[in-house]
C-alpha cells in the first residue's frame, strides 16, 4: 500500500514484492513506471525489438549478450531479444543473431504486444519517421540515434509519444557515449543554462588534428579517416558542418526552449582549410576546431558552427583525434566539462543500451517529462547574425606585387574592420609578378555585417590567387 512507503521513494524506482497494482500514486512518470512493470512476463523477462542491426545495431546486441547478468543487475529484469529487423535478414553481420526472430517487415514486432521497447537505430528521416510512429501508436517505448531525424521532425515525435503515453529516448544522438542529454534534462535543471561550446563530430576532429600531428594535407587526413571507419564514403555531412548542426539544433532545443530551424544556423565546413592555416594557427598559439556555439548574449542566442581558433592551451583546443568535447555553463554551476567518444559502435551502443535500462525501469518516463518541460519555455529570439561581433582569422593567397598588401587594408579599414597582426610567408623574387604569396591577418573585433560587404569587396580584387578563408577567434 502506498502508505506503507515514505514520501520520498513514491516518485522514484522501487521494487514491490506485493501486487503492483495495490500501489496508488498521481505521478505520471510514476504510474507509466508501473504500467511497464507490470507488463513483464511471470519468468522476469522484459521483452524488447530492435530495428537496424548495422554498426550501432550490432554493438547493442554484443552488449545484451555478453552483458546479462550486469544488465539483469541494473534493471531487476532480463532483456529479452524478441524481435530483429532488417532490410535483408540473409546479409552476414558481426553479431550473432541465431535464436532471433529476424525479418524484414516490422509487422510481427508491432503485433507483438508483450514488447514495450524498440531500439530503433535506422539511419535517414523518411522511413525512420513513419517506423518510429507506428511503434509509439502500437504502445513501444522507443530508444532511437538518428539525430537528423530528431532535429526534423522531433517535435512532431515528442508530441505524438506525450499524447499516448510513451516515451522516445536519444541519449545516443548527440555527442554518443557522452551523457549529455541527461544531463541537461535532469541534472542541470536548477540552472539557466548560458553558453554550450562543444566538438560535436569527431570525423572532423580526427582530419584536423592528423593534418597538424602529422602535417597531412587534408584528402590524406580524410583518406585515413576513411580507412580507420570514422568518415564514411561520401563524408560530406561531417566535413561541411551538417552533423554538428543537427546535434546543435537538438541541444539548442533543450539547453534554451528554442527551436532551431537547420537552415538558421550559421555553418561553415572544414574542407577549405589547408595544413598552412593550422601551423600559422599553431604559431600564433591557437588551434583549429570545428566550434559548435550556442550561447545567450542581451537575451538573444547566438548560435553557429563554425572552424575557430581557439587558444592552445584550452581543453577544447586540447582534444585530439576522434573525441568529442562540451562545455556546458549554468548560471548557478558554472562550466562543465565533458569528452570522450562521439561515435564508433561500442560508445553509441553503450547510450543507447543505457537509454534501454531508463525504459525498462521508468527513469525514462521522468526524463521524459522533464523534457518535454524544457520545451515547453519561452522561445528565445536569435541574435541576428550580422550583429555578431569577433576577432577573425584571415588568410590570402595573393599574387607577389607591391601594393596588394595595402589594397586588402584599404577595403577593411573602410569598413570599420581593424587589423592586428599581418604575417606574409617569404617568397623567392619573381620578376614578373608572377609569384604567389600567403597574407595572414588577425583582425580586432568586428561585425559579421562589416566583414560580409568587405568580403564581397576583396573578391573583386584581380590579385587574389585561389581560394581563401576566414575563421572567428575565439574569446
Amino acid at each position: 500500500p502506498a502508505h506503507e512507503f515514505p514520501v520520498s521513494m513514491r516518485r522514484q524506482e522501487v521494487f514491490f514484492p506485493h501486487n503492483v497494482h495495490s500501489f496508488r500514486t498521481t505521478t505520471p512518470s510514476c504510474c507509466h513506471m508501473l504500467r511497464n512493470l507490470s507488463l513483464m512476463t511471470p519468468a522476469g523477462l522484459f521483452p524488447i525489438g530492435l530495428v537496424g542491426c548495422g554498426t550501432v545495431g550490432t554493438g547493442v546486441v554484443r552488449i545484451l549478450q555478453n552483458s546479462t547478468a550486469l544488465l539483469t543487475a541494473q534493471t531487476g529484469q532480463q532483456l529479452a531479444l524478441r524481435h530483429v529487423v532488417v532490410r535483408d535478414p540473409a546479409r552476414t553481420r558481426d553479431a550473432d543473431l541465431s535464436g532471433y526472430a529476424v525479418s524484414a517487415s516490422l509487422d510481427a514486432l508491432v503485433a507483438d504486444q508483450t514488447v514495450k521497447a524498440v531500439v530503433h537505430v535506422v539511419g535517414g528521416i523518411a522511413s525512420p519517421r513513419q517506423d518510429i510512429l507506428r511503434l509509439l501508436h502500437a504502445g513501444k517505448d522507443v530508444i532511437t540515434a538518428n539525430k537528423a531525424l530528431l532535429c526534423t521532425h522531433g517535435d512532431e515525435l515528442f508530441e505524438t509519444a506525450h499524447s499516448l503515453g510513451r516515451t522516445i529516448c536519444f541519449e545516443a544522438a548527440v555527442a554518443g557515449g557522452i551523457p549529455i542529454i541527461s544531463t541537461v534534462c535532469t541534472a542541470l535543471t536548477a540552472n539557466r543554462i548560458v553558453a554550450i561550446e562543444a566538438i560535436l563530430n569527431g570525423t572532423s576532429n580526427f582530419i584536423l588534428t592528423r593534418m597538424l600531428d602529422r602535417r597531412q594535407i587534408y584528402d590524406e587526413a580524410l583518406r585515413e579517416a576513411q580507412q580507420l571507419g570514422y568518415a564514411e564514403a561520401d563524408p560530406t555531412m561531417d566535413v561541411d558542418g551538417s552533423d554538428t548542426a543537427q546535434k546543435l539544433a537538438i541541444l539548442a532545443r533543450l539547453a534554451f526552449g528554442t527551436a532551431m530551424p537547420f537552415d538558421r544556423i550559421a555553418r561553415q565546413g572544414i574542407q577549405n582549410i589547408d595544413l598552412q592555416d593550422l601551423l600559422a594557427a599553431a604559431d600564433l598559439g591557437y588551434r583549429i576546431k570545428l566550434l559548435a556555439l550556442a550561447r545567450l548574449t542581451a537575451e538573444r542566442l547566438e548560435v553557429s558552427v563554425q572552424p575557430t581558433l581557439v587558444r592552445a592551451d584550452r581543453s577544447i583546443a586540447m582534444t585530439s583525434g576522434a573525441h568529442n568535447f562540451i562545455a556546458i555553463e549554468g548560471d548557478a554551476v558554472g562550466v562543465l566539462k565533458m569528452a570522450g567518444a562521439g561515435a564508433g559502435r561500442m560508445p553509441t551502443a553503450s547510450a543507447v543500451v543505457a537509454d534501454l535500462i531508463d525504459c525498462v525501469t521508468g527513469r525514462a518516463a521522468c526524463t521524459f517529462q522533464a523534457l518535454l518541460r524544457l520545451q515547453q519555455r519561452t522561445p528565445l529570439p536569435l541574435h541576428p547574425s550580422t550583429d555578431i561581433a569577433r576577432r577573425q582569422y584571415l588568410r590570402f593567397n595573393v599574387a607577389d606585387r607591391p601594393h596588394v598588401l595595402a589594397d586588402i587594408a584599404d577595403v577593411l579599414g573602410r569598413h570599420g574592420i581593424s587589423i592586428s597582426s599581418v604575417r606574409q610567408d617569404e617568397t623567392e623574387d619573381s620578376a614578373d609578378g608572377t609569384g604567389v604569396a600567403r597574407l595572414v591577418m588577425l583582425t580586432h573585433r568586428a561585425t559579421e555585417g562589416r566583414l560580409q560587404a568587405a568580403d564581397n569587396e576583396i573578391d573583386c580584387l584581380d590579385s587574389l590567387r585561389g581560394p581563401r578563408i576566414r575563421m572567428p577567434i575565439a574569446d
